[in-house]
């Protein structure tokens, strides 16, 4: 059976009749702000204190985008005769956002949680150049990043969470076993008279 001439422009203005009938559900952005969901990769918060300017971050991006100048300060000794150490202080952080992928390597390879996800997204800007943000920057969009989420119920305890708790049991155990001088021991015990 050969088409009829015209059914498919007559099925075209059915979609679009029925279509204009129905409420529109589009967000008008500036307006209206967009509900997120709870882990957005929007942009990379920095948490200055814990970078020790490892270059982890840097090396491992594909884009090489992430910029970083250090420079080694000297650290006296803390006890006599102790040796003085050198650490590495923070300069500059800059990541170009022009250039960056999202792909979260970044975050993911920083052995010290000194980068995390923010669901942050509006830092658009007029000039590409504008597009590097600097430490500063950084350091502000990680009050933006939310907490972990908890863990489900049935869930395992953390290794490190389950090895320190067995360690803090173990030293409570031995005090309660050791008498101290507020807990004079058992009668029979040295020290102790036998009132008997």
């Amino acid at each position: 059976m050969a088409p009829v001439p015209g059914s498919g422009l007559a099925k075209g203005l059915a979609v679009t009749l029925r279509t204009m009938t129905r409420k529109t559900v589009t967000e008008q952005y500036p307006d209206a702000q967009p509900e997120l969901p709870p882990r957005t990769r929007g942009v990379i918060g920095l948490f200055e204190e814990n970078c020790t300017v490892c270059m982890l971050c840097a090396r491992e991006c594909p884009d090489w985008c992430i910029y970083i100048d250090s420079h080694k300060e000297t650290v006296p000794a803390a006890t006599p005769g102790g040796r003085d150490r050198s650490r590495n202080v923070l300069d500059r952080f800059a990541i170009d956002f022009a250039l960056c992928m999202y792909c979260g390597i970044c975050i993911e390879v920083c052995p010290f949680d000194a980068l995390f996800w923010s669901p942050e997204f509006e830092y658009a800007e007029t000039d590409i150049r504008d597009l590097t943000h600097e430490r500063d920057k950084l350091r502000e969009w990680m009050w933006t990043v939310p907490a972990p989420p908890a863990l489900d119920p049935g869930a395992e305890e953390p290794k490190e969470l389950a090895a320190a708790r067995k360690a803090a049991d173990k030293l409570a155990a031995q005090q309660r076993d050791q008498p101290g001088p507020d807990h004079p021991g058992q009668p029979g015990e040295p020290g102790q008279e036998d009132r008997t």
